[in-house]
């Protein structure tokens, strides 16, 4: 293998704030927001024209509840990407951890200990796949395919193929309460979006993963404990699904069993959309929470249009090709 093969790409981390641009534009034009940016103003713009109820405060608090399980699914989902990872075993492990919650709710242990190990549960879900991965070097795709599977087995063997109804009033106001008037879920997102970004951008561990997405040999021979953060970004998607698992079985205040099932899918979109590549190495979270947002809102100005919801597949299909198809014209790869 020659040095040039070796040679990682500039590192993204390195080339965040150019001199002479105003900070906010530098940060759209870098991760490839501008774009996603407009494309959510203008969706935004447009539902609230042909949906004049879009702007009601009820569905804004909804739209809002809606995002914060996508969102932090791509949270953790980002994390992956950028090693040049896949988890698309999230939306299993978002229903494994929501029957979790909900089952130890109901045994009348206190809500803390419902959501712990609902957090627990899925990190190991995180740990398995990332020890298959990193350990095994085994490909993400089929190892978490794989997981998709048996996970959401797991869930119609524990829910018994039946819904599952908290009955912890405190459980619920997880999903649905608010605190100064924002959604708990609200300030659930915003705290495991300030840490993701404090993680990637200000610690040692971001800048490594980074790295290993932009070049995974070089790394290594760097001194980069490739196995060991390819690990940790398995288990931080799998924290992030239980997260989001709570959230969504405290909000929906049942855990049914196909709870999650194409979650993942909208995840992924979220992530590219948002400007994360991927081959890995380029990225922010910033940007995943863009993408999120305009997923959110398309669902929901599509569920007030009365959209029927095989028509919804067939459009978020579209929007998760034009996201992958766009990724590639990014990274300026031929599309012939």
């Amino acid at each position: 293998m020659t040095m040039s093969q070796l040679q990682s790409p500039p590192s993204p981390v390195l080339d965040r704030v150019r001199p002479g641009r105003g900070i906010v534009l530098a940060a759209l034009s870098r991760s490839g927001l501008v774009g996603i940016s407009a494309a959510l103003v203008l969706l935004v713009i447009v539902m609230a024209l042909i949906a004049p109820y879009f702007w009601s405060v009820n569905n804004l608090i909804e739209v809002v509840r809606q995002v914060a399980a996508i969102a932090i699914l791509a949270a953790g989902g980002t994390f992956v990407i950028l090693t040049s990872g896949i988890d698309l075993s999230v939306g299993s492990a978002l229903g494994v951890t929501a029957m979790v919650s909900i089952v130890m709710a109901n045994s009348d242990a206190p809500w803390f200990i419902a959501v712990g190990l609902a957090l627990i549960a899925g990190a190991v879900i995180g740990a398995i796949n990332g020890l298959f991965t990193a350990r095994f070097a085994l490909p993400a795709f089929i190892v978490t395919l794989a997981a998709l599977t048996y996970l959401r087995g797991f869930v119609y063997v524990g829910t018994g193929g039946t819904t599952l109804v908290p009955e912890n009033v405190t459980f619920s106001w997880i999903g649905q309460g608010q605190v100064l008037g924002i959604p708990i879920a609200a300030l659930v997102l915003i705290a495991v979006y300030v840490l993701g970004w404090f993680l990637l951008e200000r610690t040692v561990f971001g800048r490594q993963v980074y790295a290993i997405g932009g070049n995974s040999e070089a790394a290594r021979l760097s001194g980069i404990p490739v196995r060991r953060i390819i690990f940790s970004v398995y288990v931080i998607s799998g924290l992030c699904a239980g997260i989001a698992g709570v959230i969504v079985s405290a909000r929906l205040e049942s855990a049914v069993p196909d709870l999650g099932s194409g979650y993942e899918l909208n995840a992924i979109a979220a992530i590219v959309l948002g400007g994360t590549s991927l081959m890995g190495g380029r990225g922010s979270l910033i940007g995943t929470l863009v993408g999120a947002l305009f997923i959110a809102v398309l669902s929901n100005g599509m569920t007030l249009l009365n959209v029927q919801s095989f028509y919804q597949q067939i459009i978020m299909g579209a929007v998760i090709l034009l996201a992958v198809f766009v990724d590639r014209l990014r990274r300026g790869t031929s599309v012939a």
